[in-house]
């Protein structure tokens, strides 16, 4: 049963523990040399807060390579997932990385880090799509204040579940279909079974069907339509981007009509402790908000030891992560 249903664009309503979700698709014209955008683009933009498309992409806080400079966080995780496109991470533990086209890296915040997430244009003779998920997920208390920490999860290493032609359900948390996948960082509420921690991309066909059981536990169930000629749910027809919150009490069963659609669907048990949010902090409360500002102007949680607030890795198309212990990681 549908609870709540609203239009969704690019950021999309939540539900505890989820803080937070962004759908990202921008269709990045040729690159120039600096693998950015040529000068004559940035003509009637919000340079430097560029969040309104512009024939067919934004700039986001990027002054000529799109995507988000330096800028910290503390007290909750950000999972992003790449569909198309590639992006560059860099961050005050002295990682780094560039994924994409499948891939997702799931971070944990904990304590205090800075990053940058940067959308490289690599390609000079063509144009560069990039579209992306990102989904905040909250930290419990007990975990707040832990050290940070990223994982990567490449795409070659995640389930795409197609028992049914018309179905594909590519599972980056959680259990489908009788196939588990908890690979979060092992701090994250999603890193224990019990929370039903669920992040699934569904590909439905023209009549296909996708069901999902009624939740064993308590949980908050969200499903995003972002994609297709529409569904049925509840036998309730369902056209256009619009998110929608389920009763996870009841068997949700989803049938695309006149046409494949795609959508998100996340679940999870909530955390149940109070939220108190201020931009790029989350804490319990507001004396634990004073008190990470002051961490943050006191040690700016570690400091940027890079040579540009939005660092790129180079020309090259690869895929890599750096972890803070030197280790460089590369999908296989």
């Amino acid at each position: 049963m549908i609870t709540q249903m609203s239009p969704i664009d690019l950021h999309w309503p939540t539900q505890e523990p989820f803080l937070f979700c962004a759908h990202h698709l921008d269709r990045y014209p040729a690159g120039n040399a600096s693998l950015g955008l040529d000068a004559h683009h940035f003509t009637g933009r919000n340079m430097g807060s560029d969040f309104e498309e512009k024939n067919g992409f934004r700039l986001y806080h990027g002054r000529e390579i799109p995507g988000f400079p330096v800028h910290p966080h503390r007290g909750f995780e950000t999972i992003t997932i790449v569909r198309r496109g590639y992006a560059d991470h860099a961050d005050s533990l002295g990682a780094a990385g560039r994924y994409g086209e499948g891939d997702v890296q799931w971070m944990t915040a904990g304590s205090g880090v800075q990053h940058s997430e940067m959308f490289p244009l690599l390609h000079r003779d063509q144009e560069n799509t990039l579209e992306l998920f990102q989904i905040w997920l909250n930290l419990p208390k007990k975990n707040k204040m832990v050290a940070p920490d990223f994982k990567m999860l490449w795409a070659h290493k995640i389930p795409k579940i197609s028992k049914d032609p018309k179905v594909e359900v590519t599972l980056i948390s959680g259990e489908y279909e009788g196939v588990k996948y908890y690979e979060a960082p092992k701090n994250s509420w999603a890193s224990e079974a019990g929370n039903a921690v669920t992040i699934l991309l569904v590909k439905l066909q023209s009549g296909g069907v996708f069901k999902m059981p009624k939740s064993a536990i308590q949980t908050n169930r969200s499903l995003y339509l972002f994609q297709g000629a529409g569904v049925s749910i509840d036998e309730k027809n369902i056209t256009g981007k619009q998110a929608l919150f389920l009763d996870e009490s009841q068997e949700l069963e989803v049938v695309a009509l006149n046409g494949d659609a795609e959508f998100l669907f996340l679940e999870a048990k909530p955390i149940g402790e109070p939220v108190v949010q201020h931009g790029p902090f989350v804490m319990n409360t507001k004396q634990e908000i004073m008190q990470t500002f002051q961490d943050y102007q006191a040690t700016h949680f570690g400091g940027w030891k890079w040579e540009r607030e939005d660092m790129i890795h180079g020309a090259k198309i690869e895929k890599f992560a750096k972890y803070p212990d030197g280790r460089i990681e590369r999908p296989g």
